[in-house]
């Protein structure tokens, strides 16, 4: 029977409402609330209404709960509510069972994790306990195993596993055996010997035991287990010191077995045939990725085929149909095969195979899955993805989940690059796999949503997966579990956003649907210890930073706090390279919005960057080095980032990253280039010895790490002593050969640029006295030096150079000749380039300079900074102005010893300055 709940309504007479009601208000037409507003007193459900609000919740939320009021305190004690108890996703010790002793007199069903976990259960007091389920146990041992038994005579079925109970001997079985004689169901995992005395005493004490299974033993007594006559489900999987011929015989002895596991072990092909031919009762054998058998059923496909009705499955098998033919008077249709209720029967041998078989199945498929074997894509593709998907309707919850936990592992090839296969993540989101995780996902059980989202989370790093995911509503199901007071989901749906927000079209989706400030709380929600949490939420949070709009929203959603609070207290490497990284990132967006300053601003961010450079992870130290270079682009970041030691950090960091990798390299390089745009910090590299190992950067055969490292020497060079410094240090053929044979335009430029910054005169008086005061400066030819450097200069214009073209240009006073060699020259990325007024200034008095080299040089450069569209060009355009160049300009265009290069150049930097007079005119 069941009951409607009842709802007190009433109008709201006076402003007032009535206490713990809900208000509910309808809105009319006009959008005017209704004159009757129904008001839902919680406090007046039914009793059995509240005790099924009860059930859906764990034992925490239960407890919360019951403390709203003296009846709802008395319903959360109800017996009814603490039959079954799940404690895996909490913290559980002695101190929690003490606390939850009371309500446990009615514990029949227990899961858990955790071999403390298992220590804790004796607190419970729970003397009428049916079963135990735990996982995580790899630490238990005998005397805890022992005493757990010994407290619960009346343990029907005890299951700990697939972590090896390395610490359990065949003393603990035997007492397990002596204890708990109605002991119905036993599985254990990785023991490392099961014994004949062992194995007797459960055949001798627990005359009920029918399920039993030894997985992935060191050794297993096969004559003693044919004395276990009550058996009928038998599984040894994973069991490889198996004495196969004593086996087969002894165990066709056996007069109750049904079915028998021998998956993943050495079984030879005649060892199955014997069992087939003698075991009377035995319908079904599993041979699960066994290599011997299979490669026999490859040569022999007809091996098995005379079972008398008996069914060997392998990999290869259909399993429907095998099962079609074991139970023929079962009309089962194969979408419904993994649902027990559909297999029952008066004698209740189907509805007892399929239950057992699903567990089965779900621990060797699970099991394959980690081993990953190779040969495995026809199955997985074929029928393996299928199988999951089928098992992840049962309706034993713990094959739910580890059918869940095998579609999160099948898919992954590689765990190091998170590298997942495209064909098994997609037969799983073509056989609708992803709507199935998210309905699981959805579920009341904490652990079913929290492999869901793990499997989600795998999945969704294929595009076309992640893509599935957000179009069934992925993104707002995640980012509800994101919010889960358990940990392990949240962790789980933050792995999920992550690989989610990797796709730029999913960006905006997670933002819009509350997902940044969820991620965020998630932050500040749990301790620095718990870091999947951390490191899922910062790598997502990182990603979103990377989208200029989103950017925005982490920031409003207090993101620069949380990241620079992980940045400044977490010790742990994955967190505090994606804190990092999402730094880097909110910093990276320039003038479009204000991050970068928000970052520089916030209470020690600089200095934990920083002092992050000097971390032993190298993770760790590209993803600060970049964040320092993105806030070095901020005026007062960049001063402020060498007030707290970092010219000094990233000088070190330089000079130790030679050998590491390319990322590192260019980074670090980077930051320094983005320090070196000020005078003294510029003067302070140079003179801490950031010069050699620059100039080591700038010979690598990699275009971003010797381009970077140009970038840096470019502006390092615009100083006499550093330019000294740089040629001393044989800089001139470093820069000689970037300049020539760069394939980077951009290279080749900054390359140019430094060294005509270092001979166009002003080194001169530094070279005479050293660039150093204590006279230890290395002797160099510097006339040699400048003879090199103005020939590559003088090469590197020219090959920007088309004869015809700027003939064409130099006899037309029409604008489009000119437009026509400004967009062949144009170096694109130079637009992002910004001078300072003294740089702007020194190439004007380049184009006094008596060499002609020099003289083109420059006016090619201010060509690039002042082209219209370019990212900076009205701020160099106005600097220009500033210091009277049009005069130069205009006399360079006019020289007659100057170059056609020169001319035209001088000509072009000209009508720049007018296009962009007049757009301010305007």
């Amino acid at each position: 029977m069941t009951r409607r709940v009842r709802r007190r309504t009433c109008r709201e007479r006076e402003g007032k409402v009535v206490r713990g009601a809900s208000r509910v208000v309808s809105a009319g037409p006009e959008g005017e609330e209704d004159a009757a507003a129904v008001e839902v007193d919680w406090r007046a459900l039914p009793d059995d209404t509240v005790l099924q609000l009860f059930a859906r919740l764990n034992y925490r939320d239960r407890a919360s709960m019951a403390s709203a009021c003296r009846a709802w305190r008395a319903l959360g004690s109800s017996p009814c509510l603490w039959r079954t108890l799940d404690l895996r996703a909490h913290r559980y010790d002695r101190e929690v069972a003490s606390s939850l002793a009371s309500r446990c007199g009615s514990l029949r069903r227990i899961r858990l994790r955790g071999h403390e976990a298992a220590e804790a259960v004796l607190g419970l007091r729970a003397r009428g306990l049916r079963e135990v389920v735990a996982d995580g146990c790899r630490g238990l041992t005998d005397a805890t195993l022992a005493v757990l038994a010994a407290r619960h005579e009346d343990l029907q079925s005890l299951q700990i596993g697939p972590d090896p109970l390395e610490r359990i001997s065949s003393d603990a079985l035997r007492h397990v055996a002596l204890c708990c004689s109605q002991l119905c169901r036993l599985r254990l995992s990785g023991l490392r010997e099961v014994d004949a005395e062992a194995v007797g005493a459960l055949a001798r004490c627990c005359p009920l035991l029918e399920d039993v299974a030894f997985l992935d033993c060191g050794t297993v007594d096969e004559a003693a287990l044919a004395g276990i006559h009550s058996v009928r489900f038998l599984s040894v999987a994973g069991c490889r010191n198996l004495k196969w011929a004593t086996a087969s015989t002894c165990w066709t002895q056996l007069p109750s077995l049904i079915a028998l596991d021998v998956s993943r072990t050495d079984v030879p092909p005649s060892a199955v045939s014997r069992l087939i031919s003698h075991a009377k009762t035995l319908k079904l054998i599993c041979t699960l990725n066994c290599i011997s058998v299979e490669e026999e059923q490859l040569h022999n496909p007809a091996v098995f085929s005379n079972s008398k009705g008996k069914v060997v499955l392998t990999i290869n098998s259909d399993i429907f149909k095998s099962f079609e033919t074991m139970f023929p008077v079962v009309d089962v249709k194969e979408h419904e095969f993994f649902n027990q209720c559909n297999w029952s029967h008066k004698d209740k041998i189907p509805g007892d195979t399929m239950t057992w078989l699903e567990w089965i199945l779900s621990q060797s498929l699970l099991r394959i899955a980690e081993s990953n074997p190779q040969g495995m894509d026809g199955f997985w593709l074929q029928k393996g993805t299928t199988l999951l998907l089928r098992l992840l309707k049962s309706l034993q919850e713990d094959v739910q989940e580890r059918a869940a936990t095998s579609l999160a592992t099948f898919v992954v090839m590689d765990d190091e690059s998170a590298n997942v296969d495209p064909a098994r993540s997609e037969a799983v989101m073509q056989n609708g796999g992803i709507r199935m995780l998210l309905d699981l996902a959805r579920c009341s059980r904490e652990s079913a949503q929290s492999e869901a989202a793990k499997a989600i989370a795998n999945l969704s790093v294929n595009t076309k997966v992640a893509k599935a995911v957000a179009d069934e509503g992925g993104i707002t199901i995640l980012i509800n579990l994101a919010k889960s007071m358990n940990r392990l989901v949240a962790e789980e749906a933050a792995g999920g956003l992550w690989n989610l927000s990797v796709g730029e079209d999913h960006k905006a989706a997670i933002a819009v649907s509350g997902g940044i400030k969820a991620l965020v709380d998630l932050i500040f929600r749990w301790p620095a210890g718990t870091d999947g949490v951390l490191e899922r939420a910062a790598g997502a949070l990182a990603n979103l930073a990377a989208d200029d709009k989103c950017s925005l929203e982490v920031a409003k959603a207090g993101g620069v706090h949380a990241l620079v609070t992980l940045a400044r207290s977490c010790k742990l490497d994955g967190v505090l390279e994606q804190a990092a990284r999402g730094l880097a990132n909110l910093a990276a967006h320039g003038d479009n919005n204000d991050n970068n300053a928000a970052v520089g601003q916030e209470a020690g961010a600089l200095e934990a960057l920083v002092q992050l450079t000097s971390s032993q992870n190298e993770g760790v130290r590209q993803e600060a080095a970049g964040a320092l270079w993105n806030l070095s682009f901020d005026d007062r970041n960049r001063e402020a980032i060498a007030a707290v030691g970092g010219v000094e950090a990233l000088v070190a960091l330089v000079q130790q990253c030679l050998n590491a990798s390319e990322g590192l390299q260019e980074r670090a390089a980077g930051a320094l280039w983005g320090l070196s745009v000020s005078e003294a910090n510029s003067i302070a590299i140079g003179q801490g010895g950031g010069v050699a190992p620059l100039l080591t950067l700038a010979r690598s055969e990699v275009e971003d790490v010797h381009e970077t490292a140009a970038g840096a020497l470019w502006n390092l060079a615009f100083y006499s002593g550093n330019a000294l410094r740089i040629v001393e240090e044989g800089g001139v053929p470093v820069l000689v050969k970037i300049c020539s044979s760069s394939r980077s335009k951009m290279a080749r430029f900054m390359s140019a640029l430094a060294l005509a910054y270092m001979f166009d005169g002003r080194m001169d008086e530094v070279a005479l006295v050293g660039a150093s005061s204590d006279s230890s400066s290395k002797s160099v030819n510097v006339e040699g030096a400048r003879r090199i450097a103005f020939k590559h200069i003088e090469t590197f214009v020219l090959t920007f150079s088309d004869p015809q073209m700027f003939s064409m240009a130099a006899a037309s006073s029409a604008p489009a000749a000119l437009s026509h060699v400004a967009e062949a020259v144009f170096i694109h990325e130079a637009g992002h380039l910004r001078c300072s007024r003294s740089e702007i200034g020194r190439f004007v008095s380049m184009l006094r300079n008596p060499s002609p080299i020099l003289r083109a040089c420059a006016a090619f450069a201010l060509l690039q900074f002042t082209i219209p569209g370019g990212r900076h060009a009205v701020h160099h355009a106005g600097l220009l102005q500033e210091a009277g160049a049009g005069r130069v300009l205009r006399a360079a265009a006019a020289a007659t010893t100057a170059s056609i290069e020169a001319k035209i150049f001088a000509r072009i930097v000209l009508r720049n300055l007018e296009h962009h007079q007049l757009g301010m005119s305007t």
